[in-house]
C-alpha cells in the first residue's frame, strides 16, 4: 500500500524543494510513497495523509495541526538542521521510521 508523506511549511515553497530531494531518495530505495508538500493554510485540503512533517518555522503549529488529524497520523517537526541542509534522505528516513515502513 502506498503512504503518503504531507510536508507543510509557512508558504509551501521551501518544502517543494525538499521532497523533490525526498522522492530521488524514495526512488533509490525502490519505495512507493507519495510526497507532497503544502503551505499551512492549505494543509486540510492535502489530507489525509500518512504523516505530516511541519518545517521548524511551524513548530508553534504542531498542537493544532495535531487536532485537525486522525489520532493515528504521527504529526513531526522536522529537525532543523535536516531542514536546512534539505537532506531528504534523512528526512525520508524519520517519516519512514514513524510510519513503520
Amino acid at each position: 500500500m502506498t503512504k503518503k508523506i504531507l510536508l507543510a511549511c509557512a508558504g509551501g515553497f521551501s518544502t517543494s524543494m525538499l521532497v523533490e530531494k525526498m522522492k530521488e531518495s524514495a526512488l533509490a530505495k525502490g519505495l512507493e510513497v507519495v510526497i507532497d508538500a503544502c503551505g499551512e493554510g492549505d494543509l486540510e485540503n492535502n489530507l489525509p495523509a500518512d504523516i505530516i512533517m511541519l518545517g521548524p518555522q511551524m513548530g508553534h503549529a504542531e498542537d493544532s495541526v495535531r487536532e485537525k488529524v486522525d489520532a493515528s497520523v504521527p504529526v513531526t517537526v522536522i529537525d532543523m538542521m535536516d531542514y536546512g541542509m534539505m537532506d531528504g534522505e534523512k528526512v525520508l528516513n524519520t517519516a519512514l521510521n514513524l510510519i513503520k515502513i
